[in-house]
């Protein structure tokens, strides 16, 4: 009996070395580069983990690393990354305009690229693009105030002012473009009023999508355009502009019960203005599962590490300057008072607590 027992012990452990460096081994597909351009958007910070994670769980190695919207000091990390031998590079751009020689580089090493949420320009060399559906960002954001303010119903004229997001990112120009696609014709009725005369990205971009700029541009168009009148929405694109953008307006007297909040709207679901949209201040943001993002760019990571052709569903949109970019369009979500607590705490990407 004793025999028998080590007999199976040594058994146990013969097996053990056979399968225990090939499960090792499986488990190590290799390095994996994300640069990411900064932790002042906790939208990043987001993205940067839940990408860790999914790539951690199909076995790869990840070097993350944030610029600070500093663009030599992402150049410098996609060089480090490119140097260290990471298999694929996966970026979220400060100015993909100058990463041209650093992705050749790259090529030259067959490193693929997958630019992640915004668009690299300039370059043959990104091979896929993972984002959500930018121009149906704009267009949700432009439905809101359509919806509040009773538009469709023939409701106006009104009052409204018009941000962009940061000009050197390619996404802030299609998150304009979709907005304007719904707005434009009721400006051009007269349904809706720019007092300010501001119209287009060269006017109305915020560089680095800082929101103490856009609370100096608010605090400008209040003082010049709206003495007497009243400003009844504002198209904003990012929460953090939006949050800038309401500081102003409370300023001179705007969300009390005399004086409401115009229509404010955002993007990204952040806590702070999901706070203010359930305190009845910002009217809205949209949604972008990070999660969801994080899941079919680790699927096209190991796509194209197993020489397969990763799953798009956008191969005309999305053209680069050089090339069209191949690209998985994923669906954002439009959040308000109604449905923040179905979307954001239902989903699970946000706990009930963290609105207390």
């Amino acid at each position: 009996m004793r025999r028998l027992f080590i007999r199976h012990l040594l058994a146990a452990a013969a097996a053990l070395t056979a399968f225990g460096p090939l499960a090792a081994h499986a488990q190590d597909k290799g390095l994996v580069g994300i640069a990411m351009p900064t932790k002042s958007s906790a939208r990043w910070i987001a993205d940067g983990d839940n990408m860790v994670k999914v790539l951690k769980e199909r076995g790869y190695k990840t070097d993350l690393q944030y610029a600070e919207d500093d663009i030599p000091n992402q150049l410098a990390q996609i060089e480090n990354m490119v140097t260290r031998g990471v298999k694929v590079l996966v970026i979220a751009s400060i100015d993909g305009t100058t990463l041209t020689k650093a992705l050749q580089n790259a090529a030259d090493r067959g490193i693929k690229v997958i630019a992640y949420d915004r668009l690299i320009r300039g370059t043959k060399n990104v091979d896929y693009y993972a984002t959500f559906d930018n121009f149906q960002v704009g267009v949700l954001q432009a439905n809101s105030i359509v919806d509040k303010l009773g538009l469709k119903q023939g409701k106006g004229p009104f009052n409204i002012e018009l941000f962009g997001g940061s000009p050197d990112d390619n996404n802030a120009f299609f998150f304009y473009d979709g907005a304007m696609s719904v707005l434009k014709p009721y400006i051009d009725s007269g349904k809706l009023v720019v007092r300010s005369k501001q119209m287009g990205m060269d006017k109305v971009g915020t560089l680095r999508w800082d929101g103490a700029v856009a609370q100096a541009r608010m605090d400008n168009l209040l003082s010049a355009f709206y003495g007497n009148a009243r400003v009844d929405a504002v198209l904003s694109p990012y929460d953090g502009l939006s949050i800038g953008i309401l500081s102003s307006l409370k300023g001179v007297g705007y969300c009390t019960a005399q004086q409401p909040c115009p229509v404010v709207t955002g993007q990204d679901a952040e806590v702070p203005s999901v706070k203010s949209i359930i305190r009845g201040e910002q009217y809205s943001t949209v949604f972008k599962d990070t999660r969801e993002l994080a899941k079919v760019t680790a699927d096209m990571v190991d796509a194209v590490l197993s020489g397969k052709q990763p799953q798009v569903n956008d191969t005309k949109t999305y053209n680069n300057g050089v090339k069209v970019v191949p690209a998985y369009l994923l669906k954002p979500v439009s959040v308000d008072k109604s449905n923040w607590e179905q979307v954001l705490v239902g989903s699970g990407y946000y706990k009930a607590a963290q609105f207390k």
